[in-house]
This record gives C-alpha cells, sequence and structure tokens, in this order.
C-alpha cells in the first residue's frame, strides 16, 4: 500500500522560511515522477513543483520561481519542498504527489497516481 505522509508547514510571517517534507512508503522514490500542488478554500488546486524521476529535472510554477526549490532524496523515499521569502499569498494546504505521467503533464494533477494529506502553510503579513 503507498502512502505519502507530509510534515513541515506552519506559522511563518511574511519574508520567512519553511522546509516541507513528504515521505512516501509503498514505492520506490526514484521510479516516480514528483510534484507539489496547493490549494486554498474556493480555488482549484494548483501546481507549484515537479521533479522528474528521469534526469532529476525540476519544474516550477511562475508564481514560485526563484523563491521554491524542489529536492529528493532517493535514500529516505522522500522529497522536499524548501520554501524562502514567503507572502500570504503563499497560504495554502500543500499537498505531495506521485505518478508517472509523461513529460507534458507535468505540471497536471492527473499524472500523479498518489497523493499526501497536505500540510498547512500559513503566511502571516
Amino acid at each position: 500500500q503507498v502512502e505519502l505522509v507530509e510534515s513541515g508547514g506552519g506559522l511563518v510571517q511574511a519574508g520567512g522560511s519553511l522546509r516541507l517534507s513528504c515521505r512516501g512508503s509503498g514505492l520506490t522514490a526514484n521510479t516516480y515522477n514528483w510534484a507539489w500542488f496547493r490549494q486554498t478554500p474556493g480555488k482549484d488546486r494548483e501546481f507549484v513543483a515537479a521533479i522528474r524521476r528521469s534526469g532529476g529535472y525540476t519544474y516550477y510554477a511562475d508564481s514560485v520561481k526563484g523563491r521554491f526549490t524542489m529536492s529528493r532524496d532517493n535514500g529516505k523515499n522522500s522529497v522536499y519542498l524548501q520554501i524562502d521569502n514567503l507572502t500570504p499569498e503563499d497560504t495554502a494546504v500543500y499537498s505531495c504527489a506521485a505518478g508517472i505521467g509523461i513529460l507534458s503533464a507535468t505540471r497536471t494533477e492527473s499524472a500523479y497516481r498518489y497523493w499526501g494529506q497536505g500540510t498547512q502553510v500559513t503566511v502571516s503579513s
């Protein structure tokens, strides 16, 4: 049984940083593509970042490029999202996901089969 568990969310002031973690069980991290999405109440889930299984290439939403960094530790079966210079607009539930979708679908939810429950990030101004 596959399970993804996020951690690291919390309340932080604008300009601060957080490091989100997502640990997978029941799968091997380096055989999947991974992504982070976020969602706020009343809005659709939004793509944030992804890392491909082949080559470890990373992709970011324009809104987070330069502030968010996604990485992977295959030995720990985990992926991470380093978030710097947080703004109140970053407030959301952040979820990690794993899948084997094609490159062109990297930024879409349908490319990911497994999802975590999410971790809340709240940024105060």
